[in-house]
């Protein structure tokens, strides 16, 4: 029987494992990936006056990093962390200074989107690669080990959501006190400092130490467990999508538009709050079962959504919401970490994420449609649809994935 943590005790022991540093800079370094999307909507559209521009410049950006981020990942996997985030740190930084001079100087939208797919290709995903860290950092912890990477997982999950609510912010800020190029200038400047000091740092050499183990072909990768986790993934990125959409509606419905973002980032307070909680379940508490329990409650919870019809409503609900969204990515992040072949533990974190960004643009989209022809309900229905749909998954998924864990753990099939 492993010896009970407490979370704040977990947490002080990473700290000490890793060093403040490392938190610090691996924090900083994902809060450029969570400017860049917004700052170049704002940038292409105030400077080309369209919004279509905007959009379309800000939606290759994101496509191009759900493609290139697992392509990264595969790569760090084989040779090492601190290369690949060393290059793509730098390549992406110059591909966002290169977007705002082009369009500040009024060029082709082609040129523009250009060097939006460049910038997305080349920006890594920090947050994921972090978390490939944690357990080579944790392996002197002996025994202690399988309950810190679970307390550095939840970690991890909350400095996600809080990177996402950080990261427009910032944005509207620097817009506002300079411009909206200055806050895609200030996103290149933290990219290229942050994100290579994160690629420079000692514990970037602790992911070669699955080097010598044989090199995993997709075909052993998405097996059927880690297919269910990418779906899972994808409807947690539905929901994001599609419950930004029903906000932004419901706000211009209402008068206050430039409150949809503050609003939608109420989502992201509750989930920070029960991402740091979630290191205090018991080991008891399984994982399958955690996300079982963390898919019905986004099901229950956003149910409300589709009776809201007005701004405090809707604020009630996503906060109240976003105190499961954590506990479900947490808990598919971790599943994937112990169950995926140890040589291709970066390229399972990164796709996970640009399934979640796959799945944002799919929410978006559906939604706006059913918004453009009824409003906000329908909007929110595509998020209570993907939350019902995740619940299925889990229950469906529960027995295999119990299997998987306990062979990994093991390395013999639950009896």
């Amino acid at each position: 029987m492993l010896p009970a943590l407490s979370p704040i005790a977990s947490y002080r022991r990473l700290l000490q494992l890793s060093g403040p540093s490392y938190v610090v800079v691996a924090f900083l370094g994902r809060i450029p990936l969570a400017m860049s999307q917004m700052g170049i909507l704002l940038l292409v559209s105030d400077k080309t006056g369209r919004y279509g521009y905007g959009g379309l410049a800000a939606g290759a950006f994101a496509i191009a990093n759900a493609i290139g981020a697992p392509v990264a990942g595969a790569i760090a996997d084989r040779i090492g962390q601190r290369p690949v985030v060393l290059v793509q740190s730098a390549v992406s930084g110059l591909g966002l200074v290169a977007l705002v001079t082009t369009t500040t100087a009024q060029a082709p939208l082609p040129a523009i989107v250009g060097l939006a797919v460049l910038a997305g290709l080349a920006c890594p995903q920090v947050g994921p690669l972090a978390r490939v860290r944690w357990r080579p950092i944790t392996r002197p912890a002996g025994h202690e080990q399988p309950r810190l990477v679970d307390a550095a997982f939840s970690y991890e999950g909350a400095a996600d959501e809080a990177s996402f609510v950080l990261g427009p912010t910032l944005v509207g800020l620097v817009g506002v006190l300079i411009s909206p190029a200055g806050a895609i200038v200030v996103a290149a400047v933290m990219l290229v400092v942050f994100g290579g000091w994160f690629g420079l740092h000692p514990t970037a050499e602790l992911t070669k130490s699955a080097r010598g183990a044989p090199v995993v072909g997709p075909a052993r990768l998405l097996s059927v467990n880690f297919a269910a986790l990418l779906v899972a993934q994808l409807l947690i990125g539905t929901l994001f999508g599609a419950t930004q959409t029903g906000t932004t509606v419901l706000a211009t419905a209402a008068g206050q538009s430039s409150l949809a973002g503050l609003i939608h980032a109420v989502l992201g307070v509750g989930s920070v709050v029960a991402g740091l909680g979630t290191a205090a379940l018991p080991p008891s508490f399984t994982h399958e079962r955690r996300l079982l329990v963390a898919s019905t409650a986004l099901f229950v919870l956003s149910l409300p959504l589709l009776w809201v019809g007005g701004l405090g409503g809707l604020i009630a609900v996503i906060l109240v919401l976003g105190f499961a969204v954590a506990p479900y990515v947490i808990t598919t992040f971790t599943i994937a970490e112990r169950v995926v072949p140890p040589s291709a533990v970066a390229a399972a974190m990164t796709l996970l994420a640009a399934a979640t960004g796959i799945g944002y643009a799919l929410g978006s989209g559906v939604a706006g449609r059913l918004a453009d022809w009824g409003g906000h309900t329908p909007a929110f229905a595509v998020t209570v649809s993907a939350m019902g749909a995740a619940a299925v998954l889990a229950f469906a998924a529960r027995t295999r994935l119990r299997h998987a864990l306990q062979t990994a753990q093991t390395g013999r099939p639950l009896g």
